[in-house]
This record gives C-alpha cells, sequence and structure tokens, in this order.
C-alpha cells in the first residue's frame, strides 16, 4: 500500500525576474512588474509531499519530526527573508521563477531524503500562482 504524507510550511523572499543579457524593454515586456529593478517579495506557501509504504514496525511512511526538520534546514533557513537574487547562489545565474525555486527545493530535500521516497513539491507564489514539481 502507497500513501502520501503532507508536511505544510512557509517562508519569505524577494526577487526580481530578469535576464542581463535583453536590455530593458524586452524585460519589462517579458516580465512587467516582476522585474522592479528595487525587487519584489513573497509570502511563498510550501506543500512537501512524501509517497512510499507505511513502515510495518513504526506504522510511520516517515516520522513527520524528521521531515520538519529537513524543510527547515534546507528550505526556510535557506531561503527565509532572503533577496534570492543576491543571497542565494543558485540564483546567481539562473532567474528566481517559482519553477526554478520549486526545483531547487525539491532538489535540496531529494538529496537530504537520500531518494528513499518520491517527492513532490507545490510551492504557492500567490494564493492564486503555484507550481507542482515531482522530480520528472
Amino acid at each position: 500500500m502507497s500513501l502520501t504524507v503532507y508536511r505544510k510550511s512557509h517562508f519569505n523572499a524577494a526577487h526580481r525576474l530578469y535576464r542581463s543579457d535583453w536590455d530593458d524593454e524586452k524585460n519589462n515586456a517579458v516580465f512587467g512588474k516582476c522585474n522592479n529593478p528595487n525587487f519584489h517579495g513573497h509570502n511563498y506557501e510550501l506543500e512537501v509531499g512524501v509517497t512510499g509504504t507505511i513502515n510495518q514496525e513504526t506504522g510511520f511512511l516517515i516520522d513527520i519530526v524528521e521531515l520538519k526538520n529537513i524543510i527547515k534546514e534546507e528550505v526556510e533557513d535557506y531561503l527565509d527573508h532572503k533577496n534570492l537574487n543576491l543571497d542565494v547562489p543558485e540564483f546567481k545565474n539562473l532567474n528566481p521563477t517559482m519553477e526554478n525555486i520549486a526545483v531547487l527545493i525539491w532538489d535540496k530535500l531529494n538529496a537530504k531524503l537520500l531518494g528513499r521516497f518520491k517527492l513532490s513539491v507545490t510551492l504557492y507564489e500567490t494564493p492564486r500562482n503555484f507550481v507542482v514539481y515531482t522530480g520528472n
């Protein structure tokens, strides 16, 4: 029997969507107000799902405290109250779109979980704009 356990989290971060190899006109046309040179912020909401089978000895799929601590260390401590463009090395040359942020989170969590589970990351940039990444 396979099932999925979820843990919710959140973090606040600022970013600017732009490409340094494009001029201002093209950046504004593609990214609009998200291209603000003074950055802008979001209150990101995160749902992490781990899928697998229940450990018959413990009754857990995963110890939820373990999952909570991994999310805190790998996501909250790493991204919360940061300027993604300036403070997060992965975004030095990568546009910090919600899609790229979700992939980064998935990669960091999957590395810590050692591939023991099928992993999904749902990242809400706003209540109506979100992305789901499952590693595919």
